[in-house]
């Protein structure tokens, strides 16, 4: 039986863990002949040293965003070309890498974070990984951490993107598939855009942890009339409470949602979301074509995210000075905008080469097949090599 390994980073839920999900659920449901397996490196080495990690993570986007928004834009991203070599860990972490590969011996990797990619890519350089990687990226750019040219296969989440990697990094085209961040095959399509024009009913969001400017936002409209509003709190006791506690009907919070099916049906009863711009759940919500307003984004990728999509049309951004539910039912009666977002949306899924879970799970068994074939008759040259000159 094939082994396809999954590597995101840190244990806590984010769109690396979820597109890696969405990616492993699909492969056990259409083959017996594949299994998956998802391992976090960090808390592989030291599961300590990743709750530290995760916590100061936390804390940091939290209490010190503009810190975090600066370390993240100098190390992490930039117009430059260069790889960077992260001294003090390189080679620990090399070796942590080296030692999970000989004890899972996988078949096929797939990277959903750029470190593990990065590390993947540094021992093929050095001749000591002949496993085929695949890196499925979670937001609509692609930082300096990942691996890049030793990686055998990049599934891309933009046209635009795919051009970045074949003039900066001359990328073959035949190693870029863009497939859009990838989705889980629950959150299935809604085709047409209708808004109930008599109550509109909002979706709020800021995120799995609960993040942003949400209570500041809903202050505005604790007297509204003009629509319904639900309120996804995430793990944030005590956001849910405090909303739980206004005791008014048109606001209503709605704890961690698990189930897919269940947050599948929450989008189709929604005439619009106010998010935050993390990559899956952009394309969650581009799959069901409802209007999308960023109400706030978290430092680093976040903001990166956001000004990609404002720039291609595909969300609105809500403007502090002026009174959010006017500014947001404005653009959702306003016709001309939202055929301009519509044909933005066109624009954006007609660069997408393959979409949907299963049509990825199918180019991932395609390569699996045909990489294992590559080797083995790698192999076979070897050793017929090694046995004439040995004759």
């Amino acid at each position: 039986m094939k082994k396809v390994l999954f590597l995101p980073f840190l244990l806590m839920q984010s769109g690396h863990h979820q597109v890696a999900d969405a990616l492993m659920d699909i492969l056990k449901r259409e083959t017996d002949e594949i299994t998956v397996k998802k391992i976090d490196l960090l808390s592989y080495t030291n599961q300590s040293l990743e709750k530290l990690i995760t916590n100061g993570y936390l804390k940091w986007i939290r209490y010190a965003p503009e810190i975090y928004d600066l370390a993240y834009k100098k190390f992490f991203y930039g117009s430059t070309t260069k790889e960077h070599s992260f001294k003090w860990y390189h080679y620990f972490f090399l070796k942590k890498m080296e030692q999970l590969l000989m004890e899972e011996n996988p078949d096929l990797i797939v990277c959903t974070h750029g470190f593990p990619s990065y590390l993947l890519s540094q021992l093929k350089r050095k001749g000591k990984n002949n496993i085929p990687n695949i890196n499925v990226y979670t937001d609509f750019f692609i930082n300096n951490v990942w691996g890049r040219e030793e990686i055998d296969f990049h599934f891309l989440p933009s046209q635009d993107v795919k051009e970045e990697l074949r003039k900066n990094f001359q990328i073959p085209d035949k190693n870029m598939i863009v497939t859009g961040i990838p989705v889980h095959k629950e959150i299935t399509k809604k085709t047409k855009l209708q808004i109930n024009r008599t109550l509109p009913k909002i979706l709020v969001a800021g995120g799995s942890n609960g993040l942003g400017d949400i209570l500041e936002l809903l202050e505005g409209v604790k007297q509204s009339t003009q629509a319904e509003y639900f309120v996804l709190c995430g793990k944030n006791n005590k956001l849910y409470e405090e909303i739980l506690s206004w005791k008014l009907a048109h606001i209503k919070p709605l704890s961690y949602i698990s189930s897919r099916s269940e947050m599948n049906h929450i989008y189709d009863e929604m005439d619009a979301i106010v998010t935050k711009p993390g990559g899956v759940t952009i394309s969650e919500v581009l799959q069901k074509r409802i209007p999308i307003f960023i109400h706030s984004a978290l430092p680093g990728q976040e903001e990166i995210n956001q000004e990609y999509l404002i720039n291609k049309g595909l969300v609105f951004e809500l403007k502090k000075q002026k009174p959010f539910e006017q500014e947001l039912l404005g653009i959702l009666n306003d016709s001309k905008k939202v055929n301009q977002w519509e044909n933005s949306i066109n624009f954006y899924q007609k660069g997408i080469e393959i979409e949907g879970t299963w049509e990825i799970a199918e180019k991932i068994k395609c390569i699996l097949e045909s990489k294992i074939k590559s080797i083995q008759s790698s192999k076979f040259v070897q050793s017929k090599a090694f046995r004439v000159a040995k004759a």
